[in-house]
């Protein structure tokens, strides 16, 4: 579906999928669950689900002429992270505005994890007060003509990369992989559970996989807090996707499934349970999800097999998009463990 699209490679190519015996025997058994690892899909800055988008958008920044990357996140954005990162190995300057969205205030908040790793890397980040919101923001376009303004050139990528034209060709070609890959193991996996904000991961899944009847097995875990707006951004960003690659069918709002009962109390604001889940992620398996994102959608994973939510000997993938370098600016949480 992708072959008419120029890609930029910044990903080691195939991430693997990971069975998970030890949190499936915890999760009680009868579900059996896997992760798909976006979380080590490259060498650029510790990867994630961003450089899988990016492989699509930067050779349309080239193509531009732009000399600067432009984007846009929280103060400890996996994006802005990853747009550094493209910036750096394809030898363009970036620049960068970290807003407020989330009511934390760690010490060491504004200077560790996703941005410390941001400065290394040269970005030029700029630090706002605007609060949390998916949608085009002024500051953004702001800093988009401050680079006009120094005789720059600047190429703009919105939040998440997710409502770019070719935001969500790379989770098209997730579901492209997971086909192969299910092929090789010889099942098919029944759901996919993912985190959702900005709304280009899922969109590209559910375009991905609406062309074998399985969008509506694409589980969003919303963990915005403005479930409808989100809802409305994937349904869009889906419904534009599907026409840029010519998939033939349309898609529908039963296509597009969020689950809003994991985002509390805040953005980017952990609660107990979804502590809970990192913490057994991490001492069942190993595997170290986030405050922000990941651990919301492993908490929403959780709680809905200790519901029943999926039928006995369902296979359910997991696909884990990165973002640890987060957990550094929430020590106060994870000091002891």
């Amino acid at each position: 579906m992708l072959e008419k699209f120029e890609r930029y490679p910044l990903t080691f190519g195939v991430t693997p999928i990971e069975h998970l015996p030890r949190l499936t025997e915890a999760c009680g058994g009868k579900v059996e669950i896997y992760a798909k690892r976006e979380d080590c899909n490259s060498g650029l800055a510790m990867g994630g689900n961003k450089l899988r988008k990016l492989e699509y958008i930067i050779p349309d920044a080239i193509a531009s002429g732009a000399d600067t990357l432009v984007s846009i996140g929280g103060v400890q954005s996996n994006h802005t992270r990853m747009v550094a990162a493209a910036a750096a190995k394809i030898g363009m300057k970036c620049r960068l505005v970290q807003e407020s969205w989330v009511p934390h205030h760690d010490a060491v908040y504004d200077r560790v994890g996703n941005i410390l790793m941001t400065r290394l890397m040269g970005a030029d980040s700029r630090l706002v007060e605007d609060g949390f919101d998916i949608g085009i923001r002024q500051s953004w376009e702001e800093a988009m003509q401050s680079v006009r303004d120094e005789g720059g050139v600047p190429y703009g990528i919105p939040a998440g990369g997710s409502v770019h034209k070719y935001g969500a060709l790379g989770y098209v070609g997730f579901a492209e992989e997971l086909r192969a890959q299910e092929a090789k193991l010889g099942f098919k996996f029944d759901y996919i559970v993912v985190c959702v904000v900005t709304g280009s991961t899922q969109a590209g899944m559910v375009v991905g996989f609406k062309a074998d009847g399985r969008a509506d097995r694409v589980i969003g875990i919303d963990a915005s807090g403005t479930v409808q707006q989100t809802r409305d951004q994937v349904t869009d960003i889906a419904r534009k996707t599907a026409a840029l690659i010519g998939l033939g069918q349309e898609i529908t709002d039963a296509d597009v499934l969020i689950n809003p009962d994991y985002a509390y109390p805040a953005y980017g604001v952990p609660s107990a349970e979804t502590n809970a889940a990192i913490r057994l992620a991490a001492q069942s398996e190993a595997m170290i999800t986030d405050p922000v994102y990941e651990g919301k959608s492993m908490q929403g994973m959780i709680d809905l097999i200790a519901k029943g939510f999926f039928p006995d000997g369902s296979r359910v993938l997991y696909a884990h998009l990165g973002g640890a370098p987060a957990l550094n600016g929430y020590s106060s949480y994870y000091k002891d463990g």
